[in-house]
């Protein structure tokens, strides 16, 4: 199985887009929650940590400053998890980042093929 899993925010960009920032983790180094495969670090743990070092995936001024000048749960955020049962990737993102270009950014990001994936919202990662 390819694609990988973990968390991931958007935040606004100009022309009603958005930049997506993804930490991922492959399959084979993912953490077993359960049933699923799940990445090791949370929203706040990564966050700070680029606060702090003032680093990003995406290394633009624009973002930086958007990172050092707001909270993790400022930006509409996801993460994605593995169902080792069911074979399937479920992405969870704030309602906000259920747009069709949105969701495919994403799961490019991520390494995720057709038919491989449900989308879904969940309360914990509404901004």
């Amino acid at each position: 199985m390819t694609g990988s899993v973990g968390i991931f925010w958007g935040i606004p960009a100009p022309h009603h887009s958005w930049t997506i920032l993804v930490e991922a983790t492959s399959l084979a180094e993912a953490e077993p929650y359960g049933e699923f495969l799940t990445h090791a670090r949370g929203h706040y743990e990564v966050w700070s940590r680029w606060q702090k070092t003032r680093t990003a995936p995406v290394a633009g001024r624009f973002i930086l400053q958007a990172i050092a000048d707001h909270e993790y749960e400022f930006f509409p955020r996801g993460r994605i998890v593995y169902n080792t049962v069911t074979g399937v990737f479920i992405l969870y993102a704030d309602r906000r980042l259920h747009q069709e270009t949105t969701i495919a950014r994403i799961v490019s990001e991520f390494g995720l093929t057709a038919g491989t994936f449900v989308v879904r919202s969940d309360a914990h990662y509404r901004s």
